[in-house]
């Protein structure tokens, strides 16, 4: 891989980081998570883990969001697609994908995750859902930036084979 790919990796974790903030402020600021941050310590004190463990599944959390990211646009896209067409709309895929990063959110205890993947669950305005997709992976770089950052170059040397 070369070196203005990683620098355009490195620079589009920095932008979203950046952005992550205003994101946050302007369309979720009702679920009060902006200026939310992890505490590793309520993981592990009640289930009962070391750690590691936690700093793994984390990992394992963020890098699972990033790579999704595109399976929920997908889905927003045929939901938005078969609503110019005037179909019934099937929630049902986007939801248990949602509902899949749900249950690890909560039992990792990741608040923001957590909040944003109910509003998932919820809703059906599919601009918002949208939005909520952005801001999901925001709160999952802000979580581990150098993990996000991994992901995003594993996901880019598998692209280029």
């Amino acid at each position: 891989m070369n070196k203005d790919i990683n620098a355009e990796i490195r620079d589009t974790i920095n932008e979203k980081l950046r952005n992550c903030s205003e994101l946050l402020k302007a369309n979720f600021d009702f679920l009060e998570i902006n200026d939310y941050r992890y505490n590793i310590i309520d993981a592990i004190e009640e289930l009962g883990l070391d750690a590691d463990l936690i700093e793994h599944l984390i990992e394992d959390y963020v890098a699972q969001i990033i790579k999704n990211k595109s399976m929920f646009l997908a889905y927003i896209d045929e939901l938005k697609s078969n609503q110019n067409e005037s179909l019934e709309l099937d929630y049902t895929p986007l939801r248990e994908l949602a509902h899949k990063n749900l249950g690890v959110a909560r039992n990792l205890r990741i608040e923001d995750g957590k909040k944003v993947l109910e509003e998932l669950m919820r809703e059906e305005d599919l601009d918002y859902l949208k939005r909520c997709v952005e801001a999901l992976e925001a709160c999952a770089i802000k979580l581990k930036p150098k993990c996000a950052y991994e992901t995003l170059k594993l996901m880019s040397i598998k692209n280029m084979l």
